[in-house]
């Protein structure tokens, strides 16, 4: 390119992110799974519908698909053996002293607050579902960022929840009484800002 600004149309870098989750063999299912089991338990009616809408909303946004783009490219070429060394090794082993992964994770999930911040320090430490699967090693699979990717997402997606549970109650409300559609508040529940 000759140095001139140039902008990637956002339904280019959110297909992008959808395929690559899907090259990856990720689903948005397998992450709502997650999220239903760390919201159910404070969140009456919840259903993973709601989880779906919620992981959905979080994918929309540009720092996470970033963040994916970046972190699956880097698992993908460790895979080929495209890197430079010692960083193929590093990436390729998961070695344990190396943190790029986790803070690329934290850093996506920044935007939802220290709910989810929080959240992503549990299921980085348990990994659970699908995290689980990524971070086990077998074959000739890297998925270095990916789990902790998939934790982002898990964990903004929860916060989502966890912020809409607090509007739902200041109106009288449970999960029970909102249709999955009706979980995103950018657009669908009154009064919620975020």
């Amino acid at each position: 390119m000759d140095g001139a600004k140039f902008q990637v149309h956002s339904d280019d870098v959110r297909k992008a992110t959808h395929e690559a989750l899907e090259r990856r063999g990720v689903t948005n299912e397998d992450i709502a799974k997650i999220v239903l089991d760390m919201q159910l338990p404070y969140n009456e009616g919840l259903k993973i519908e709601h989880c779906l809408e919620s992981v959905e909303s979080v994918l929309r946004k540009r720092e996470m698909q970033h963040a994916l783009l970046v972190g699956i490219e880097l698992d993908e070429l460790a895979e080929q053996g495209k890197l430079s060394r010692p960083l193929q090794q590093i990436i390729g082993s998961d070695e344990g002293l190396f943190g790029v992964d986790e803070m690329i994770g934290l850093g996506a999930v920044l935007t939802y607050g220290s709910i989810a911040v929080t959240t992503f320090g549990h299921l980085d430490k348990n990994k659970t579902g699908i995290i689980h699967e990524l971070d086990t090693k077998y074959g000739d699979h890297v998925h270095t960022f990916l789990d902790d990717l998939v934790a982002s997402i898990a964990a903004c997606a929860s916060a989502r929840i966890a912020h809409r549970t607090r509007d739902l109650e200041e109106q009288g409300r449970t999960f029970e009484d909102l249709a999955p559609e009706e979980t995103t508040p950018e657009t669908h529940v009154e009064g919620a800002e975020t």
